[in-house]
């Protein structure tokens, strides 16, 4: 083959060359990374615009205190149940007299 043969082939089976915004795939391997920046801008800007309140100074009592209340409200209906047995006959309220339906 000569020169110019293989070259005249060459031409003829390739594609034209585009301009490189007209891809795609580019625009959608540029564009991952590109919203991931954009996000953790956004993060970073919420982070630094609302800073997170303070711990208490006595953050220990206060856990201690929430879970003394959250253990009595636990045992509530124990003892209800046996403060409704413990209660003396005399103390009982009277039942009230019910009523015949029409």
């Amino acid at each position: 083959m000569n020169t110019a043969t293989t070259t005249t082939t060459a031409t003829a089976n390739e594609q034209a060359a585009e301009a490189w915004w007209r891809y795609p795939l580019l625009w959608m391997v540029i564009g991952g990374p590109v919203a991931v920046m954009v996000a953790s801008f956004a993060t970073f800007w919420l982070a630094w615009r609302s800073p997170d309140a303070l711990v208490s100074e006595d953050y220990y009592r206060e856990g201690v205190e929430i879970n003394k209340t959250l253990a009595a409200k636990k045992l509530l209906p124990a003892l209800a149940g046996r403060n409704h047995a413990m209660t003396p006959v005399d103390d009982l309220p009277a039942p009230s007299p019910q009523k015949v339906a029409p």
